[in-house]
């Protein structure tokens, strides 16, 4: 099944949750894989226009969703009357750009992580939302994975006790031509891996830790000629002591995800995400007063993945209830701004 079917085919509650009479009208930027996915997300809303630098994957994407224009002109498809939301799925140099243009016509937008290349390209962007009322979420679905939202709902029980630590690695190995793809572009991508991947693992462990008051890291380029890192290395430190250690890697042979959430009463271990990184799994580690083997209790998610379908459902109701998006453009800044941290460190 082609990957559009698959996620159409996908059925859930996660479809357009507005009523016919105040649908939400959508623009797709960017046509590639990810706009694709975010495209058949929002299947049971009206995509109205589909807009790509290639001309053939706007026409492609936009046949799917008939009668749905299809243009290369980013600027006018943001800007069109029967748009009411953008999703932004471009390459990392164009994303506060188009998002920008999106907000100051007073549409909602969808952004695809990180929001852009730097902190600082998502300024204007909060400046216009402030003014016009439009409201911007960043596309970081970890957090909308089945084992994640599991994860939540035992973390805000508060059944793990005072958090200690995360520990999270994430990675995979590239493929033939890796170098010269856009990513490894610093003027289109801002960065290597630790912008790629790399903001997922520090999203995540801000969304269980909150912000951190130390950052250190390397960033360093083992394997793949390039004139960015493929792989980054994080320690960072709450006010109160809380640590998180996160390695992103373009060198992982076998792909690979594990996110550990450890707390004084107990420990949350996710791995995989489903397809070439593995089942999808979390397990419950409870400790005992009388300590010895935990207490232990597991999920197993082999359906596929739903967290672009519930990621976009969250961006739905954000617009309904007019309620500010979470994650949302203060997060990606200040996911950003770690990143940008560790770059200006001198690289061995």
């Amino acid at each position: 099944m082609a990957p559009l079917q698959a996620f159409v085919a996908v059925k859930t509650k996660y479809n357009c949750l507005l009523t016919p009479k105040n649908q939400v009208r959508i623009a797709i930027v960017g046509c590639g894989l990810i706009g694709r996915k975010r495209a058949a997300a929002f299947a049971g809303c009206a995509v109205t226009v589909c807009c790509d630098a290639a001309e053939h994957r706007a026409q492609s994407l936009a046949a799917g969703f008939a009668p749905c224009a299809a243009t290369t002109d980013w600027h006018a498809a943001v800007c069109r009357p029967d748009v009411d939301a953008v999703v932004v799925a471009t390459p990392h140099d164009m994303l506060a750009p188009i998002t920008l243009a999106a907000v100051e016509a007073r549409k909602h937008a969808f952004v695809e992580k990180p929001g852009a290349r730097c902190a600082a390209e998502l300024d204007a962007v909060a400046a216009a939302a402030g003014r016009t009322g439009a409201l911007v979420r960043i596309g970081f679905n970890h957090r909308y994975h089945r084992a994640f939202r599991k994860a939540r709902e035992i973390f805000d029980s508060g059944a793990l006790g005072e958090m200690m630590f995360v520990r999270g690695r994430y990675g995979h190995g590239g493929r033939p031509g890796y170098e010269h793809e856009w990513r490894a572009d610093p003027e289109r991508s801002g960065g290597g891996e630790l912008i790629d991947q790399g903001v997922h693992l520090v999203d995540l462990a801000r969304s269980f830790l909150g912000d951190f008051s130390f950052v250190e890291g390397r960033a360093h380029t083992y394997f793949w000629n390039m004139p960015v890192e493929d792989n980054g290395f994080l320690l960072l430190e709450t006010a109160r002591g809380q640590v998180a250690f996160l390695h992103a890697s373009w060198t992982e042979w076998k792909n690979l995800f594990s996110f550990e959430i450890a707390g004084r009463l107990g420990k949350l271990d996710i791995s995989g995400l489903g397809g070439s990184y593995g089942v999808e799994r979390l397990t419950w580690y409870r400790m005992s007063p009388e300590m010895g083997p935990p207490e232990t209790q597991a999920w197993e998610y082999p359906m596929a993945d739903d967290s672009w379908l519930a990621e976009c459902a969250a961006f739905l109701e954000d617009i309904r209830l007019g309620r500010q998006p979470q994650p949302g453009i203060a997060d990606a800044q200040a996911a950003l701004r770690i990143v940008e941290q560790i770059y200006r460190r001198p690289r061995a």
